[in-house]
């Protein structure tokens, strides 16, 4: 079974073109995005936000 739905891969593909045209930019700082790996990662959590089915980030998860 596919970890990532179809939404999920052209949001990500969508913010890998922004990054070599020079236009992604990160948050708070707005500066320009120059690593693909955080490129993937701002196309992934874009994906998350809109609903795509993507598998919930490793890192700490929140307590209820």
């Amino acid at each position: 079974m596919a970890r990532y739905g179809k939404k999920a891969q052209s949001k990500v593909k969508r913010a890998m073109h922004e990054r070599k045209s020079g236009t992604l930019r990160s948050g708070r700082s707005g500066r320009t995005v120059k690593s693909r790996k955080q490129a993937i990662a701002i196309g992934l959590s874009e994906a998350r936000r809109s609903g795509a089915k993507v598998p919930p980030k490793k890192g700490g998860r929140k307590k209820k």
